[in-house]
C-alpha cells in the first residue's frame, strides 16, 4: 500500500468552494480530497484550521535584503540564500521566483559579477536539497543601463529561469511620475542635497534617452527567441501596455494606474500588483491602490515584493474587505501566478496536483502559518 498522509478536520479551500474535510497526500501529490473526517488511524488533526494551496511568489526583493543586510555589507551568498528560503517558507510560499537585478541605478551594492554567483548558488543549493521551497529565477533588467544586454546574455540560459521583467526606474515616468515625490525619496535614500540629487537625476534621464528603447527592443527579441516569459514593469499608460503587447510581453507587473491595468487586460496581458500595497491600504509611491484594481476585476496576481508575509495577509484582506470568495482570493496568490509562468502542476488543492500546502490559523483577522508541506513533505 502507498504511504499516505491524511490532513483531517480542516477547512479546505478548493478552487471553487470551501469544505470541512480531509486532504490525503501520497507520493508528493494530492491523491484525494474528501468531505468530513478521515477514518485513517494516523490522520493528522488540523483542529479546524485552514488548509490552503502553497503560495506562489513571482517577484520578491527578499533575497537582496539578505545579501545586503546593511548598505556597506555583503553577506556570503549561500547563507543569504538559505536565510531567504527560511523566511519565505515560513510565510507559506512553496514556490518562489528569486528576483535578481541586472543593472546599477546608483552607487549601491549592485555588482555585475555577483549575478552569476547568485544564480549558480541557487541552482546548486536547490539540486543539493538545501532549500525548503522550490526556487526558480526571475531576472529584472534595467533597460536604461548601457550594459544590461551584455550581462543578461551571460545568464539567459540558466535552466531555472522562468521570467524576465524589463524595468525603467528613470524619474519622471512609470513608477516615479511625481518628480517632487521622487526627489524627496531620492535624497533620503542616497543622502544627497538638492544639487547632488538634481545632478544624479539628470544622469539617469540621459541614460534613459540613450539606452532604454534599444535595450527594451533587443531584450524582448532575445526572450522571444528563447521562449522566456516577459513582464513589463510599472506600466503607467495605455501606450506603455501597447508597446509591451507589440513586443510579446505576457504580464504587466505593478501597473501604476487603472488605465494601464485596464489596457493590459484589453491586450491579453495578465497583471501583478504588490501585496504590501493591499496590506498598507495603498501604494507607498502614490500610485493606484491594488485593492482598487481587484475591485475593478483587473488584478490577476499579487507579489509579496519586499515583505514575504504580505502575500497571505493580502489574500485574506481581499476576502474580508472586498468580499472576494476565499477560493478566488487564494487563486491570486497561488494558482494564477503559477499559471502565468507555466507551472500547471501546483497552486490549487485537487487530485494529482503537487502536494504543496499550508496550514493557516486566523488571529484577529491576521493569518498565521502553522505548517507547510512541499510535495507532501513537511518543511515548516
Amino acid at each position: 500500500m502507498k504511504h499516505e498522509v491524511a490532513l483531517t478536520n480542516a477547512r479546505v479551500v478548493l478552487p471553487d468552494r470551501e469544505i470541512d474535510g480531509t486532504v490525503v497526500l501520497s507520493q508528493g501529490k494530492i491523491s484525494r480530497v474528501e468531505e468530513g473526517r478521515s477514518s485513517l488511524p494516523k490522520a493528522q488533526d488540523m483542529e479546524g484550521d485552514y488548509i490552503l494551496p502553497g503560495l506562489v511568489e513571482l517577484h520578491t526583493d527578499s533575497l537582496e535584503g539578505h545579501l545586503h543586510p546593511r548598505p556597506s555589507v555583503t553577506w556570503p551568498t549561500l547563507p543569504a540564500v538559505i536565510a531567504h528560503d527560511a523566511q519565505i517558507t515560513a510565510a507559506g510560499i512553496t514556490t518562489v521566483l528569486d528576483a535578481l537585478r541586472i543593472g546599477r541605478l546608483m552607487n549601491d551594492n549592485y555588482r555585475p559579477e555577483a549575478l552569476h554567483d547568485m544564480a549558480d548558488t541557487i541552482t546548486r543549493a536547490r539540486a543539493d536539497g538545501q532549500l525548503r521551497a522550490d526556487h526558480l529565477l526571475h531576472l529584472r533588467c534595467e533597460v536604461a543601463v548601457a550594459d544590461v544586454q551584455e550581462h543578461f546574455e551571460g545568464v539567459a540560459d540558466q535552466p531555472l529561469l522562468r521570467l524576465v521583467s524589463l524595468m525603467d526606474h528613470t524619474p519622471g515616468q512609470r513608477q516615479f511620475v511625481n518628480m517632487a515625490a521622487f526627489r524627496a525619496y531620492f535624497k533620503e535614500r542616497y543622502r544627497m542635497d538638492d544639487a547632488e540629487a538634481d545632478a544624479a537625476i539628470a544622469v539617469q534621464v540621459e541614460n534613459h534617452n540613450r539606452n532604454a528603447a534599444g535595450n527594451r527592443q533587443r531584450l524582448a527579441e532575445i526572450c522571444r527567441d528563447k521562449n522566456i516569459r516577459l513582464a513589463s514593469h510599472d506600466d503607467a499608460t495605455a501606450a506603455h501596455v501597447e508597446e509591451a503587447a507589440s513586443l510579446g510581453f505576457a504580464i504587466s507587473e505593478f501597473p501604476t494606474t487603472m488605465e494601464a491595468a485596464g489596457a493590459a487586460h484589453d491586450h491579453g496581458l495578465t497583471t501583478i500588483a504588490g501585496a504590501p500595497n493591499v496590506v498598507r491600504g495603498g501604494s507607498h509611491s502614490g500610485n493606484i491602490a491594488a485593492a482598487d484594481l481587484a475591485a475593478e476585476g483587473v488584478l490577476d496576481a499579487l507579489s509579496s515584493d519586499y515583505v514575504p508575509t504580505s502575500l497571505l495577509h493580502a489574500a485574506f484582506i481581499l476576502h474580508r474587505d472586498l468580499g472576494e470568495p476565499l477560493p478566488d482570493a487564494m487563486a491570486v496568490v497561488s494558482r494564477n501566478p503559477a499559471r502565468m509562468v507555466g507551472l500547471d502542476d501546483r497552486g490549487e488543492i485537487a487530485p494529482d496536483m503537487r502536494a504543496d500546502l499550508i496550514r493557516v490559523q486566523l488571529h484577529n483577522g491576521t493569518p498565521l502559518v502553522r505548517s507547510v508541506w512541499r510535495e507532501g513533505q513537511r518543511i515548516a
